[in-house]
C-alpha cells in the first residue's frame, strides 16, 4: 500500500485522487463479485468522483476526456 503523507511533500491531490480511484475500482469489483452490490455502488461513486477530480487538473485539450 502507499503511503501518502497528509499534504506537505507529498503528492499533488490529481495524483491521489488517480490513485483512489483505482484502489476504488478494485474494491467495488470485489464488492460485486461477492454481491455486495450496496457497498459496489458506493464504491462506484467514489471511483466516479475521484475520476472527476483527476478530469478537473488536467490540461484542457480534451485527449484525456476522449480516452475514457
Amino acid at each position: 500500500m502507499a503511503d501518502f503523507p497528509s499534504s506537505q511533500g507529498g503528492p499533488a491531490s490529481p495524483e491521489v485522487a488517480a490513485y483512489v480511484e483505482s484502489l476504488a475500482g478494485e474494491l467495488a469489483r470485489l464488492a460485486r463479485s461477492h454481491n455486495l452490490a450496496t457497498l459496489a455502488y458506493l464504491l462506484d461513486m467514489a471511483r466516479l468522483e475521484a475520476r472527476n477530480i483527476v478530469l478537473s487538473h488536467t490540461p484542457d485539450d480534451g485527449a484525456a476526456e476522449r480516452q475514457t
